[in-house]
Parts: C-alpha cells; structure tokens; sequence
C-alpha cells in the first residue's frame, strides 16, 4: 500500500523480536490519543497492562500482522478464533502510529484481517472498539453488537459483522 506521499506501508507476520516496538506504539495510541476519550487514570491502568508479555500471550492465539514503512512498525492488527469458535472471530490490537492517522494504514490493517483465513471462515466478526476508534471501524461495515451502542465493562464499543456463508 502507499501513503498519499508515496512512502510504502508493507505487511508481513509477525516475529518475536517486534513485540517491544508494537508495546511502544501502543502505549503511544494510549498516551497520545485514546487519553482524550478515556482520562489519565484510565490510560495509565491501561499502559500498566499492556506489558511485552501481554502481547507475547495474544501472538501466541492470534494471527498478527506487521505494517512497515522500512524498519519502523507503523501499526498492528491481529485475528483470533472467538473464544474457540468455528464459525465467529474478533479482531484484536489494531493501531497505528498516532503521527500516521489518517493516512490510510488503519483501513489497510483491516482489509488485511479481512483476508485472513480465521475472517474467511468466520460467519460473524466481532471488535472491541475504544471510542476513539468506533467510528472508525463503523465506516468498514462493522456495527454495534445486537443493536446495542452502549460501553462494555471494558468500555470499549462491542462491534460486529456478518459474513454470509458461501456455499
């Protein structure tokens, strides 16, 4: 994919050696940007959870995918079987550098997940969305789950989409 300036964004699986970058840039999204929606208190219960070892243990259930621009990790996305189901799946840790929103990599992580085997096979898709990122997602089809716009004990946004089965 490219950036409007040209700068191409690459995707590749990722390794173990990235999950202190991707930790970074997360932490960055909480600090830089989900901070407005949610309050100090809040980002901070979040960045004291959000540990290497925390995205050690979702790499090691989820399907995750790198976006480069050169060396740097410019975002992350990642797809995991929904509580052990055949047929539903959630994405999971989707962010981007707060410097790069905008620019069309957020949309290129979700179009990646969605040709991921585990969203190929699913009839329902689900995402805990932050407020920041609700609508975000809600322009790429995704709706609230059940109807219900309402924060979860999380408070994040339960999204969902359907995928009609092919026979």
């Amino acid at each position: 994919m490219q950036l409007s300036n040209g700068t191409e964004v690459t995707v590749r699986r990722y390794r173990a050696e990235d999950a202190e970058e991707i930790v970074n840039l997360i932490i960055r999204n909480f600090n830089e940007v989900n901070v407005k929606d949610y309050g100090e208190e809040a980002v901070k219960a979040l960045v004291a959870t959000h540990t290497v070892e925390w995205f050690q243990g979702v790499a090691s259930y989820a399907n995750v995918y790198v976006f480069c621009i050169g060396q740097l990790i410019a975002g992350v996305g990642s797809i995991s079987s929904f509580w052990g189901s055949p047929t539903e799946s959630i994405l999971l840790t989707i962010f981007v550098l707060p410097e790069l929103h905008g620019k069309g990599i957020g949309r290129f992580i979700i179009e990646t997940l969605e040709r991921d085997e585990l969203f190929l096979r699913a009839e329902r898709i689900e995402i805990p969305a932050s407020i920041t990122a609700v609508e975000f997602y809600r322009k790429l089809g995704y709706d609230f789950k059940d109807g219900i716009k309402a924060l979860d004990e999380e408070n994040h946004y339960r999204l969902e989409k359907f995928r009609k089965k092919e026979n």
